[in-house]
């Protein structure tokens, strides 16, 4: 439901702006405050539920995002439906974070790999499926379903909770740090919008350059506080586990650069080839093949080569596999570029649940909760950061051909997915830090006989 929630109304928006009397271009207030309340509110996930139990907090977000997905729906204005977005938003912070908590705690180091698979689908599947689903809700219904849909799925998600979860949460109740909450939520809620004003390319970038300054400096000041904080919000300790390290850093260039597909692609299908929103959907459903089919060989495919290797040359994959998108044209046949799409939903795939998972084989028990919590921090800014990238290659393609205000053309596109193929080729440097053995536990790799001493150890 979250996850779906952040795209599926995208392509809604024309029929909102009528019911609600303003412009389509209005309505993205509604998407950037569920953002940017995400942003805010993931980073004290894990104290929460430390705080007040797992299962309560987890139930609780389930009934927010639930009751407030009606607010949407039964919306008569903007006003109306933003602050429902923006109540939204505060259920999905709790409930994906805490989700994923519930699961690292439950599950044995072996098991990682398994569980984090299903974990990262609904974030692959979601920005893919989301528009042609919002689509097909608005054409042969009413928008409002969109957001109606969430509520047999939120009572059963709501029900589950109390049958399946144990209510766990930690003996020592820490304090709250309020001064690195009010930073981070400042520097990322900044980092966030900063973007999107950069990559519309009006006379909005300066303020957009601004904010970035301001999330650069306010970020620094987080830093600083979590550093002298007694209980703090942000696990700076699990960045000097190397698995950890790599996850963050390297691993959110991956996560921006994979998250720029399903944003650049249908821009291009439509603006550039030509095609109507059908098609162009159409087209995305074969990544969502790949993402699929990646899952049933990823635990094979990582104990055979271990998360070093695999990350190095599926992160090279990944990157070539986008600048392949380059040279697609309205002349290329369909067949190839469904082939081309489907490798791409391969290699993001396997990253995905790759980087999903080392993020975590090395972090003790006790920090699961800190740990959690700032990756999960980072992972959110790092997809929100692949639309908002997608858009600046956009607008610097368009700036270096000398049309900066004009409607892309193909050529633009190319040029984009370009820029985002190198970056993601960049990214692969942060992996050859890892050591041959990284997470073997879990993946069940074995160099030189470590591995299996490790597992009976």
């Amino acid at each position: 439901m979250e996850f779906l929630d952040s795209t599926v109304i995208a392509t809604a928006l024309p029929q909102m702006a009528r019911s609600f009397h303003v412009q389509a271009v209005d309505l993205n207030v509604g998407m950037t405050a569920y953002m940017l309340t995400l942003a805010v509110f993931i980073p004290i996930s894990g104290w929460v539920a430390d705080r007040f139990g797992s299962r309560r907090i987890f139930a609780s977000a389930i009934a927010v995002f639930t009751i407030s997905s009606i607010l949407c729906g039964i919306s008569s204005g903007l006003t109306e439906f933003t602050w429902a977005r923006i109540v939204q938003g505060i259920g999905g912070a709790m409930m994906v974070p805490v989700g994923r908590l519930v699961v690292l705690r439950s599950t044995e180091k072996k098991d990682l790999i398994h569980s984090i698979a299903y974990l990262t689908w609904p974030a692959l599947a979601a920005p893919l499926i989301g528009p042609p689903l919002g689509g097909f809700i608005t054409t042969y219904a009413n928008w409002r379903w969109i957001f109606f849909l969430n509520v047999p799925l939120g009572a059963a998600a709501f029900a589950l909770t109390f049958f399946l979860l144990r209510d766990e949460r930690e003996k020592e109740r820490p304090e709250f740090d309020w001064l690195t909450f009010i930073f981070s939520g400042v520097a990322c809620t900044s980092f966030v919008y900063g973007l999107e004003l950069l990559g519309r390319g009006d006379e909005r970038w300066k303020m957009g350059a601004a904010l970035v300054a301001v999330s650069i400096a306010t970020g620094a000041a987080a830093i600083a506080t979590t550093r002298r904080a007694r209980f703090p919000l942000i696990d700076l300790e699990s960045l000097k586990l190397r698995t950890f390290a790599v996850t963050i850093f390297g691993g959110s260039i991956f996560r921006a650069a994979i998250f720029v597909s399903p944003f650049l692609l249908p821009l291009m299908f439509q603006v550039g080839f030509g095609m109507n929103a059908f098609h162009s959907g159409l087209f995305l459903l074969a990544l969502f093949a790949g993402n699929l089919g990646m899952k049933s060989v990823t635990t094979p495919v990582l104990r055979r080569f271990g998360f070093r290797r695999v990350l190095i040359v599926n992160g090279l994959a990944v990157g070539v596999a986008i600048l392949l998108c380059a040279l697609l044209s309205p002349q290329t046949s369909w067949v190839l570029v469904a082939l081309v799409l489907f490798v791409n939903g391969l290699c993001r795939s396997m990253q995905f649940t790759a980087l999903g998972t080392l993020a975590f084989v090395d972090v003790p028990q006790e920090r699961i909760s800190a740990a959690n919590s700032f990756f999960s921090t980072v992972q959110q800014l790092g997809m929100s950061m692949g639309v908002a990238l997608g858009a600046l290659a956009l607008r610097m393609a368009t700036l270096a051909r000398g049309h900066g205000h004009g409607t892309p053309d193909v050529m633009d596109f190319h040029i984009a997915f370009a820029l985002v193929g190198v970056m993601a080729l960049l990214a692969v440097a942060d992996c050859f830090q890892l050591p041959p053995d990284a997470g073997s536990i879990t993946s069940g790799h074995r160099v030189d006989g470590a591995a299996e001493e490790l597992t009976e150890a």
